[in-house]
């Protein structure tokens, strides 16, 4: 009996998916949605034998008992909070992700929203759109100059990195906190607590782990500078909402800048009203580059698993 293969995408995405696995591998059935995002509700794995998805699809143990015949998950993205890798590894599903391609593009988003708290850009447009501005003023808006300050890191991976290089382009000084001292011109390696006090600008690149949930919370917003900034674009939990509301609201926190929330796309209500706080639809990597990029890897990833080849970006495989 012929067996037949199936690769099965949640998402539409910015390459010949179909294409590229059947040139590769004559015989596949590859399911692709027309438009947009299906999610996992809007495709059948039961005798899948690929996966690639996206981080809003969520790929636990009870999924992955009802498709048999997976071998593997590409997921299009760098983090994978999204999926149980202890259940994928017991599967014997090999699961990988999509590094290095999305680096410049966050480290860049995550750069514009500092300047943009900084310089209170959000409430600028906004005055402006309005019509209620009446024209210059000597006091009008005054936000943080960045150059000369400190900018503070948590999590000193490829992003945190990128990061780091951009502030120090823009004449800062550059902590970071993380599990292990890299070698970078400029930098200083120092605790997360410390980050909190010293800098001007703490910026999120870290994975979202039980030791990085909240690791803004309202302690560590109390002992930063009234002049200071957070910004995260890493993962929604990683924030304490309602501590950063209240420090905003309060006055004891110049600005922050958030492109990932909590239970997104929900989004707290409160958050909207926030002074001094710029919001992002969960953008860090959406440019045409880095995304077309991410579709690639998961392309090249489900090629090599069916094809018996160990794929790049391995989070975790059985054999």
């Amino acid at each position: 009996m012929l067996c037949v293969v199936r690769v099965v995408s949640t998402s539409q995405l910015p390459i010949d998916l179909v294409g590229q696995v059947t040139a590769a591998l004559p015989g596949t059935i590859v399911e692709v949605p027309p438009v947009g995002h299906v999610g996992l509700a809007g495709v059948d794995l039961r005798d899948a034998d690929a996966l690639v998805c996206l981080l809003l699809d969520k790929i636990d143990a009870k999924l992955l008992a009802s498709a048999p015949k997976l071998r593997v998950v590409a997921n299009c993205a760098v983090g994978v909070d999204n999926i149980d890798l202890a259940a994928a590894a017991a599967a014997g599903v090999t699961v990988t992700n999509t590094p290095d391609v999305l680096t410049e593009a966050t480290a860049e988003l995550a750069f514009t929203l500092m300047l943009a708290a900084a310089r209170r850009l959000g409430e600028g447009e906004r005055l402006v759109r309005s019509g209620a501005w009446t024209g210059w003023a000597l006091d009008q808006l005054l936000g943080v100059q960045l150059h000369g300050k400190t900018a503070g890191i948590i999590g000193f991976g490829r992003i945190g990195q990128a990061f780091a290089r951009r502030a120090l382009g823009f004449g800062m000084r550059v902590i970071y906190a993380g599990p292990h001292e890299v070698s970078a011109e400029g930098t200083e390696r120092v605790s997360i607590d410390e980050v909190f006090a010293r800098a001007d600008a703490v910026s999120l690149h870290c994975p979202l782990t039980p030791e990085t949930r909240h690791v803004v919370n309202a302690a560590r917003l109390a002992t930063m500078k009234p002049t200071a900034i957070v910004v995260n674009t890493a993962r929604g939990d990683c924030v304490d909402e309602p501590a950063l509301i209240d420090a905003l609201t309060a006055g004891r926190l110049a600005g922050a800048g958030l492109d990932v929330f909590v239970g997104e796309p929900k989004i707290d209500p409160r958050l909207l009203s926030c002074p001094r706080l710029v919001l992002a639809p969960h953008i860090g990597s959406a440019t045409t580059e880095a995304r077309t990029s991410m579709a690639q890897l998961c392309a090249d990833a489900v090629i090599a698993v069916l094809s018996g080849r160990r794929p790049p970006n391995v989070v975790t495989r059985t054999a």
